[in-house]
């Protein structure tokens, strides 16, 4: 069971897959204006740049601490080119090197850069009265996230005040398909963006009770749409259940979902309706004030439950 005493959590940011297209054919780029008509379809690359994201997509999408020498393949560089790169990036904090062991790691200037921008959607505090509200109702912790690029990303956290409570830190990742909320926003898309998202994800057990198949998925997802909200039972962390709503924006497309996690102990099964109503009710409130107009007919059905 990973549960957590601690009240306080050092973000650790995770920050998903990207994909660059490195030119090592040429040592320089000529600059030139580019016209303002064809800016957002522009070929022309920066290569330094590239390289430089193409570099933090590697630290981030490794399950431990990179050496140059298990970069430069991965971006085929030279060693010396890569050992500047990473020099710069040192610099400016968006790397930091272990002295130690001479490996590299993200910086948290990343995590301070990821943050002002979330600041800037305003989506902590459009979210943070319901989210509030939430962990006062129930007690338990609350979650507030968005699907990036085929994974949950936690965006806010309202922790709760028990002894035993989740661990989960804002800034972190998650599977889509073992988690209530993303399982919620899963649900809010059309068939084939779910494939795309368990082609490139797959679906590996985590626990014994983990969707493994598509199949169960889909069914999973229709009965997600049908109630109204998600259910983690026990499906990423033994003894962990959460239940989880989607927010749409003023389009009605998916904005982000909430949910209300805790020990299983504590959020029996028998309290899951409760909690799925509540945490619906609050998810439709902030669709509202986003500008969302769903039907009444719906709205009225699973406010109803």
């Amino acid at each position: 069971m990973a549960f957590s005493i601690q009240k306080d959590f050092l973000p650790s940011p995770r920050w998903g897959p990207f994909i660059f297209s490195l030119d090592n054919r040429k040592s320089s780029h000529i600059m030139a204006r580019v016209p303002q008509s064809k800016t957002p379809a522009s070929p022309y690359k920066v290569q330094v740049l590239d390289r430089a994201l193409a570099a933090l997509a590697i630290l981030a999408n490794s399950s431990s601490d990179c050496s140059l020498a298990e970069l430069c393949p991965a971006l085929k560089l030279h060693k010396s080119t890569v050992h500047r790169l990473m020099m710069v990036l040192e610099q400016h904090r968006l790397v930091v090197k272990n002295p130690e062991t001479g490996r590299y790691r993200l910086g948290l200037r990343l995590y301070e850069l990821g943050s002002r921008a979330i600041d800037g959607l305003d989506l902590r505090g459009r979210a943070r009265p319901y989210l509030d509200r939430l962990q006062r109702q129930f007690g338990e912790t609350v979650f507030f996230c968005v699907l990036d690029d085929g994974q949950v990303f936690y965006v806010e956290k309202v922790e709760s005040q028990q002894s035993v409570r989740t661990a989960c830190t804002v800034g972190s990742r998650a599977p889509a398909y073992c988690t209530a909320v993303g399982k919620a926003m899963l649900a809010e898309l059309v068939e084939a963006e779910v494939s795309g998202i368990v082609r490139r994800w797959g679906l590996k057990a985590v626990t014994a009770n983990t969707i493994t198949t598509g199949t169960a998925l889909r069914a999973e997802l229709r009965a997600v749409r049908s109630r109204g909200y998600a259910i983690d039972d026990e499906e990423k962390e033994e003894g962990l259940r959460c239940v989880s709503a989607a927010v749409r924006g003023h389009s009605g497309k998916l904005f982000a979902a909430m949910s209300v996690s805790g020990p299983a102990f504590r959020m029996t099964k028998e309290r899951v309706p409760e909690i799925g109503q509540a945490v619906m009710r609050a998810a439709n409130e902030l669709s509202a004030e986003l500008g969302y107009q769903g039907a009444p007919l719906e709205v009225a059905r699973r406010a109803a439950g």
